[in-house]
């Protein structure tokens, strides 16, 4: 049967043919300058653990706050907000003894960013979308969290996907125009969420535009799983991703190389959303927007990019920086998706006949 193509897909490549496009910065970062306590994130749930630092709880207990940010991060520019849902699955919630609350969190934190992107469309007619965030939880498919018994995985393939689908058709029954899945550690993580979509896609019968960003764990360009850039986008490239990008780990300037890698491989829209550069030693982001806007224009000027934001340590001020760093700036040409068989490992194999 063929599936419904998703408008809203079509509205964000046109608008992604004329423009570089800006999605949002940080939550978490957000969220911390508000100082809240134990009580702010607990609300009136009685929940048997300390729920301080369940930044996705607060969708349901301090709506205000995260409707805030993300109006703030639309004021500064962008175009794409995403939902304050990277721990909300039933994996990571479990920490805090609030899994089964994961449906409503995913539904209440869709419907504060549908809302925010439909306010600000309204206002200037701008296209506004919304992406439904899916971190890679604390578990990994691909390597054994202990190191006596390799063989071991803490979780499987299929439990892992339907963690990943549970949380995505909330996103989705909530508003949400895609499906981000972000901070990729491990491929094969993504790979079940991939799944998960693909899934609730045939159910519904209508296209789920996927949106995928891995994490570089460090300088050898790698995934937590080996995986190099390009061996990650060939390992994605069957889902035909809206966007697929790098995220998190590093700033803008020593993301550069891998990202260049990747622009120069992907055959889909590129975005990426670098850290403000390398935290302190304390933890803390120190990079001022005005750095990371310059090193983004960088990217701009060199056609690396389509879509451009920020991970941790960014605010809704480094967002304008990068808007005025990309404006009347030509986006990255889209590669054509050609039939070449493409294999890979943790490095890719290019099959030439």
């Amino acid at each position: 049967m063929t599936r419904i193509p998703s408008a809203a897909a079509r509205r964000f490549r046109a608008e992604a043919a004329n423009r570089i496009l800006l999605t949002d910065g940080a939550f978490g970062t957000m969220i911390q300058s508000y100082g809240l306590g134990e009580a702010d994130y607990r609300g009136d749930y009685d929940l048997p653990m300390d729920q301080k630092g369940n930044n996705d709880l607060l969708v349901l207990t301090r709506p205000d706050i995260i409707q805030e940010i993300t109006e703030a991060y639309l004021a500064a520019g962008s175009d794409m907000v995403s939902t304050n849902t990277f721990n909300a699955n039933r994996v990571s919630e479990a920490d805090y003894g609030a899994e089964h609350l994961v449906r409503e969190l995913n539904l209440a934190a869709s419907r504060i960013a549908r809302a925010a992107a439909d306010k600000f469309e309204a206002q200037d007619g701008r296209p506004r979308f919304v992406a439904g965030a899916i971190g890679p939880t604390n578990k990994t498919l691909s390597l054994s969290p202990d190191v006596n018994d390799p063989g071991y995985r803490a979780i499987g393939f299929d439990e892992l996907k339907d963690v990943y689908r549970e949380q995505a058709e909330a996103l989705l029954d909530g508003g949400c125009d895609f499906i981000l899945i972000e901070t990729v550690f491990d491929t094969l993580n993504a790979k079940a969420a991939i799944v998960a979509v693909l899934e609730i896609a045939e159910a519904r019968q209508h296209e789920i535009p996927i949106m995928l960003s891995m994490t570089i764990t460090d300088m050898s360009g790698r995934n937590l799983s080996g995986h190099s850039v390009e061996a990650f986008t060939y390992m994605v490239r069957h889902a035909r991703p809206l966007t697929i990008g790098l995220n998190c780990a590093f700033g803008a300037d020593l993301m550069r190389p891998y990202l260049k890698e990747m622009a120069h491989v992907a055959d889909a829209l590129i975005m990426a959303y670098p850290n403000a550069g390398l935290p302190n030693d304390l933890g803390a982001y120190d990079e001022q927007p005005h750095t990371t806007g310059g090193q983004i224009e960088e990217w701009a000027h060199d056609g690396l990019v389509n879509v451009v934001g920020g991970c941790c340590g960014t605010t809704p001020p480094h967002i304008a920086a990068m808007a005025a760093a990309v404006k009347d700036v030509a986006p990255r040409a889209i590669h054509e998706h050609t039939a070449i068989t493409r294999l890979t490992g943790l490095d890719p194999f290019i099959m030439a006949a």
